[in-house]
């Protein structure tokens, strides 16, 4: 099998596996050869209060360190992150009020739902997060938590608390989008 891109093209092996997206060298560079193109994230759970709630201005991935019960509940969906959200203390980055349900088939070893967890960030993204959180009077909000290349990710974001107006008028542009929406439709239709 010959795959081309412009002038330059490679052969891609009769053994390649069907599961894998390969692309061929292109004008600006190339992708690796053995390279997942889509690389799949399955979402195990969504914060959509967090939208709802507050003004998310900046969102960060961070990795979250948990053990292995935690792990399998995950992966199973029994999240709730509703009422969580992330802490900066001692330089360190903590989940708070995630609730993983226990694992079914655990043991005495199986874990406690609502501990503290650790989020996994760069040094500087931990900083720029204390500064903002402490200085600006924003916070810190869980807003997914996902499955990416076989590990758990968790993604937060810097959010302001909306008031009632805030929140009202948010509803209300919701409305008018799907209004408008429907009506193109419906001209379209005609």
């Amino acid at each position: 099998m010959l795959a081309e891109a412009g002038s330059l093209c490679y052969t891609v092996p009769e053994r390649a596996r069907p599961d894998r997206s390969y692309k061929c060298l292109t004008q600006f560079g190339f992708l690796p050869f053995r390279t997942k193109l889509n690389t799949g994230i399955k979402i195990l759970s969504d914060n959509r209060h967090a939208a709802h709630n507050y003004f998310l201005l900046e969102r960060y991935e961070a990795g979250v360190a948990l053990t292995g019960t935690e792990v399998k509940a995950a992966r199973d969906g029994k999240i709730q992150l509703k009422e969580s959200y992330a802490e900066v203390t001692g330089n360190e980055a903590w989940l708070v009020n995630a609730h993983i349900s226990q694992y079914s088939h655990g043991n005495r070893e199986n874990h406690e739902p609502t501990r503290r967890r650790k989020l996994l960030l760069h040094r500087r993204e931990i900083d720029k997060l204390l500064g903002q959180t402490r200085e600006k009077g924003l916070t810190l909000v869980a807003t997914k938590l996902y499955l990416k290349n076989g590990l758990i990710k968790c993604e937060i974001a810097v959010g302001r608390g909306k008031k009632l107006h805030d929140k009202r008028e948010t509803e209300r542009k919701r409305e008018m989008e799907a209004e408008a929406r429907a009506a193109i439709r419906r001209h379209s239709k005609e």
